[in-house]
């Protein structure tokens, strides 16, 4: 089963149920009593789970949609950092004067949490990302996200791309929401899998290729066995002092790294791959004015 955020010919976005491809391929059942990302991420875990397997709306063939980030409303996105050893030791690389900072991050007690993206600044599955115009070395961060409601229960699993310009945040580490928020800076998707069919969310392959005139321009690929954080911490963390009556989802760091001076260039395509996820596809761009094209 896969949650979705879709619409059909250009229509108003729904939110559905793709079942696997059967004898006339794979279809979606909108959710008559969720037609909303935000609305449904507002439930109780089990009543989500009772939406799901009794959807009750229209079904269309899964080859008629387009797929949408499946994030909506007044649901935000948050991500954690310095989570994998490979983190740490990218920060600190990039870093001219602060590398320790990140060194006493990924040991410390509390978890690095920012703020990424409101919900309708997210780019689905197949939409421009951008790279920021201001920016010397941009990289793409392939990170597992949990699917959060408003109680800070895990409803499911999708894959997010956390955007990042190392040349901006290496200057000065207060320079991190420039280098991490902004238009184009934030992909999700394809889709959400239930919690329930993910039995174990540290024994997950990330894999990461970038194409570059259609030729492999980097490749890599790790695991979420070496998450330090464990989900729920992060998610404790996130919910101690704050309030998400829309749910949220919390991408939970990065493994996959280009090493320097690697840097994404416009035309490039990003491939993110968890298997027991999905794969999220997206084309590069380069500045503002590039990236408000495509919208």
């Amino acid at each position: 089963m896969r949650i979705v955020r879709f619409s059909v010919g250009g229509g108003e976005p729904l939110t559905g149920v793709l079942g696997d491809p059967g004898t006339d391929g794979a279809v979606i059942t909108s959710l008559s009593k969720a037609p909303t990302l935000a609305g449904l991420l507002g439930l109780p875990l089990s009543r989500i789970r009772e939406i799901c397997a009794d959807p009750g709306g229209v079904t269309v063939a899964a080859a008629r949609a387009e797929l949408l980030a499946p994030v909506d409303g007044r649901t935000e996105v948050w991500a954690a950092g310095v989570t994998y050893e490979r983190s740490r030791t990218a920060r600190m690389t990039e870093s001219e004067e602060s590398a320790d900072i990140y060194d006493r991050v990924y040991a410390a007690e509390r978890p690095e949490l920012f703020f990424k993206s409101a919900a309708w600044r997210v780019r689905g599955p197949g939409a421009a990302v951008s790279v920021r115009a201001d920016s010397a070395v941009s990289v793409p961060e392939p990170e597992l996200a949990a699917v959060l409601n408003r109680a800070g229960e895990v409803v499911g699993y999708t894959i997010c791309n956390d955007m990042s310009s190392r040349s901006i945040e290496g200057q000065n580490p207060l320079y991190l929401p420039q280098a991490k928020i902004y238009l184009g800076g934030c992909a999700a998707g394809p889709w959400i899998r239930p919690a329930w069919e993910v039995p174990d969310p540290y024994g997950l392959t990330i894999e990461m290729t970038i194409l570059r005139g259609g030729q492999v321009a980097w490749q890599g690929g790790s695991s979420t066995s070496a998450l330090r954080r464990r989900i729920g911490e992060l998610v404790c963390y996130l919910f101690r002092e704050d309030e998400f009556p829309a749910g949220a989802l919390l991408s939970t760091g990065t493994s996959l790294v280009p090493d320097l001076p690697f840097t994404l260039e416009p035309g490039d395509e990003i491939r993110i791959k968890i298997p027991a996820i999905g794969e999220l596809v997206n084309p590069v761009v380069r500045g503002k004015a590039a990236i408000a094209a495509t919208l």
